[in-house]
C-alpha cells in the first residue's frame, strides 16, 4: 500500500507544475465552471496515458529522431499558440452571464488532449520519468503490479485535474467582469509564450 501511495503521489507531482495544460483549466473553468475545466485536464490525462504506453510498448528510440522532435516542437508551437490567440481575443467577450455558452464540453476536451499531445517537454518528461519508473520496477515487480502501479500514477494525474477544476470553478464566482477579461488575457499571453519557446526550439534543430 505505501508503494501504491508513493506512486499516487508521483503522478501528482508530475501534473502540478504550473504549465500549459494548467493554464488552460483555468481560462476554461473561469469561463465555463467545472466540468469544463475539468474535461481540460481529462483530455491532458489521455494524452498522458498514450505517452505512458508508447513508453512501455518500447517505441522511445523513435521519439529521438531529430526530425521527429522538430515536427513535434513545430506541432506545439501551432497547437499553444492557435489556442493562446483564441483566448485574447475571446476576452472581450466574456460576461459573468454568458460566459458558460462560450465554451463545449468536447472542445474543452480536446483542447486539454491535443495540448498534452503537442508538448515536446510532456513526451520526454514522460520518456524520462516513467521510462525510468519502468525499467526500475520492471526489475522487481510482475507485470500485474506494473499495471497497478502505473494506474496509481494516473490516479495522482486524475486527482490533480479534480483539484485545479475546484480551484478554477471556484474562482469564477468571485470575479467581476474585468478580472475574467485580465485572466483570460495573462493566460492566451502565456500561452503564446510557451508556444513561441517551442517554435524557438524547432528552429534551433532545423538550423543545426
Amino acid at each position: 500500500m505505501n508503494v501504491i501511495i508513493s506512486y499516487i503521489f508521483l503522478g501528482l507531482s508530475l501534473a502540478a507544475p504550473i504549465g500549459p495544460v494548467n493554464a488552460a483549466q483555468i481560462d476554461k473553468g473561469i469561463k465555463g465552471g467545472f466540468i469544463n475545466a475539468w474535461l481540460v485536464g481529462l483530455g491532458a490525462t489521455m494524452a498522458d496515458l498514450a505517452y505512458m504506453l508508447v513508453v512501455y510498448l518500447g517505441l522511445v528510440h523513435f521519439l529521438d529522431i531529430p526530425i521527429m522532435k522538430a515536427f513535434l516542437w513545430l506541432f506545439g508551437f501551432f497547437v499553444l499558440v492557435y489556442t493562446g490567440i483564441e483566448s485574447l481575443f475571446g476576452a472581450s467577450k466574456i460576461t459573468i452571464h454568458n460566459q458558460r455558452t462560450n465554451v463545449t464540453y468536447s472542445k474543452s476536451f480536446f483542447s486539454g488532449f491535443f495540448m498534452s499531445l503537442a508538448n515536446p517537454l510532456t513526451i520526454m518528461f514522460w520518456l524520462g520519468i516513467y521510462g525510468s519508473v519502468l525499467a526500475n520496477a520492471a526489475a522487481s515487480y510482475s507485470t500485474n503490479q506494473l499495471i497497478i502501479y502505473s494506474s496509481a500514477i494516473i490516479s495522482g494525474l486524475l486527482l490533480w485535474d479534480f483539484t485545479m477544476a475546484c480551484v478554477a470553478s471556484t474562482f469564477r464566482r468571485f470575479l467581476t467582469n474585468q478580472l475574467l477579461i485580465v485572466i483570460s488575457i495573462i493566460s492566451g499571453i502565456s500561452l503564446i509564450g510557451f508556444g513561441l519557446y517551442f517554435g524557438y526550439q524547432a528552429f534551433i534543430l532545423l538550423t543545426h
